[in-house]
């Protein structure tokens, strides 16, 4: 099965698997697990920030993130397609008790890549919605921007764009949190270091379970108070672990051997890409790939995206059928090879209909 349907479909390498079994372990609650202890200090120095903590998942970064940043009745602001609203089963609300509202891109301003807001689209957002101090809305105080967005076709967020807006939401008081699962995607792309996209945020993770290759682990920083109170949170949705430096293992082994290769990942989306797009009837949704990430349509196939990914599946190719789209997304598990498969598997599967 080539599996294209995320890049959470990684496996561990062989030289993965043997960093694991030798990782030395503690009790990472404790601040005793060398390994949790080493990597929490590597992503740290990485993103530029005072202090970090070790996570389960990239998820519960965001709940206890937007947890930290925020009081119950509390304004979010974020994309539309931001993964910390539609695809965590509502934890901001049901956990930090915090109202969200959305921001689109400038219709003015189609430069901007997909899932990408600026800072005068988010000062109409807040001004509309409501950061001035009134009985009868509440006060925006978070501002979550995503890299690379999912959902915007593992598009980048640009350096200075970003800048912008992390300086509109300091003027105005609030806080700005990045969901930084695909983080190392975008600064391998763009050639821009970590820490120059972290200098815009005050918190922020990365993640470890997707283009990176481990089996579990993200890793959450900010400053020492954040990173104090964040532990608390972790504590309270049960992010504590023991001997967690089996994890870690896999992590640190990503950082020294799997960042740099996340260029043959957009290389090879961008190969698939450009395939797709000779198909008759198939459409690109965001164009050309920036890393890892290609959604399209079938529409002028005669099939739907659900119909088109069922064929593909049988045929051995997985793909996912995402809001009448198609998404497919490359990691360190697809060669070259797959792709040429891929792309034979999707013509003969339209070729069919």
């Amino acid at each position: 099965m080539i599996r294209l349907n995320s890049d959470t479909e990684t496996q561990p390498t062989a030289a993965m698997r043997e960093a694991i079994a030798q990782a030395p372990v503690g009790d990472e609650q404790r601040h005793e697990d060398p390994s949790i202890n080493a990597l929490c200090e590597r992503v740290a120095e990485l993103l530029g920030k005072e202090a970090a903590v070790f996570l389960p998942s990239g998820t519960m970064g965001n709940v206890i993130a937007v947890k930290t940043h925020t009081k119950p009745g509390d304004l979010l602001l974020a994309d539309a397609a931001a993964h910390v609203l539609r695809a965590e089963g509502g934890g901001a609300a049901m956990i930090s008790g915090v109202m969200t509202d959305t921001i689109g891109a400038s219709p003015a301003d189609d430069t901007l890549p997909p899932g990408v807001f600026n800072a005068a689209r988010l000062q109409a957002s807040v001004a509309a919605g409501s950061a001035l101090p009134s009985p009868y809305a509440p006060p925006a105080t978070l501002v979550c921007v995503e890299q690379t967005h999912n959902f915007g076709g593992g598009s980048i967020w640009p350096l200075e764009t970003l800048r912008e807006v992390g300086q509109a939401a300091h003027d105005r008081g609030m806080a700005v949190h990045m969901d930084g699962a695909r983080l190392m995607n975008a600064v391998v792309a763009s050639g821009v270091p970590a820490a120059d996209y972290a200098a815009c945020v005050d918190s922020l993770w990365i993640d470890f379970t997707k283009g990176l290759g481990a089996p579990i682990g993200a890793v959450l920083a900010g400053s020492y108070q954040f990173i104090a109170q964040a532990r608390r949170y972790k504590t309270m949705v049960g992010g504590a672990l023991r001997q967690a430096g089996i994890a870690a293992g896999g992590c640190l082994h990503a950082l020294d051997y799997h960042i740099e290769r996340l260029a043959d990942d957009h290389r090879n989306a961008t190969r698939l890409a450009a395939g797709l797009q000779a198909m008759a009837g198939v459409e690109l949704v965001h164009g050309m790939p920036q890393t890892n990430i290609v959604f399209f349509r079938v529409n002028g196939t005669g099939l739907d995206a659900t119909e088109f990914s069922a064929r593909c599946l049988a045929a051995g190719v997985r793909v996912g059928p995402v809001a009448g789209a198609v998404r497919a997304v490359t990691h360190l598990d697809i060669s070259d090879a797959d792709i040429d498969t891929t792309l034979q598997v999707m013509s003969e599967v339209i070729r069919s209909v």
